[in-house]
């Protein structure tokens, strides 16, 4: 059971302005910026909440950073909530995104664009290592308990890192079987 949200935001503005501020820093990936952000400084979610949000926003079609944002958006101000999240993620990106592009065609092959690009890669894959980390302590609370799911995760990097299965049948079958323990598991409880 997750506790009460201790704060909201304030005005579409104020969600435009955070979300806009997320895609801009989040460069190979959001999701530790959104997580301190959304959790520990505007504490418009729990931990925990954020965990089965994003659990939820993995599972939708679609890239789970937007997925999360539009749910946050409409929690607070409904279908307008949901399009001024989005917009806030896509406006600012998109214009550096291709001011990139131009960039790239001109000095793509220089070695130091190569070399930091490689670099950003490296630091973008140790800040999601680093926020799964921190989201160690939800699992505290979760009904499959820390074993169990660390049973899933271990299956989840053998199938993904090791055997090469696809990522959607990795998340159909573990995640599938989650899904019934978790299900048993709360219907016992019950």
């Amino acid at each position: 059971m997750t506790s009460p949200v201790q704060s909201q935001p304030k005005s579409l503005g104020e969600l435009f302005n955070t979300f806009s501020m997320l895609a801009i820093q989040g460069f190979g990936g959001v999701l530790a910026f959104i997580e301190r952000e959304l959790v520990e400084k505007k504490k418009w979610m729990t931990r925990a909440e954020f965990v089965e949000e994003w659990a939820i926003a993995r599972t939708m079609p679609g890239p789970p950073a937007l997925n999360l944002c539009i749910m946050v958006g409409a929690k607070y101000f409904g279908w307008r909530g949901a399009l001024v999240s989005l917009a806030g993620m896509f406006m600012f990106p998109t214009m550096i995104i291709l001011t990139l592009a131009i960039a790239y065609a001109h000095f793509g092959n220089q070695p130091q664009v190569v070399d930091a690009l490689r670099g950003m890669g490296a630091v973008a894959a140790g800040m999601i290592g680093a926020t799964g980390l921190k989201l160690l302590s939800a699992l505290k609370t979760n009904p499959l308990g820390v074993k169990i799911c660390g049973v899933l995760v271990i299956l989840s990097f053998v199938g993904i890192a090791i055997l090469q299965w696809r990522l959607l049948y990795v998340l159909i079958v573990l995640g599938g079987i989650g899904y019934v323990l978790a299900f048993l598991k709360l219907k016992d409880q019950a």
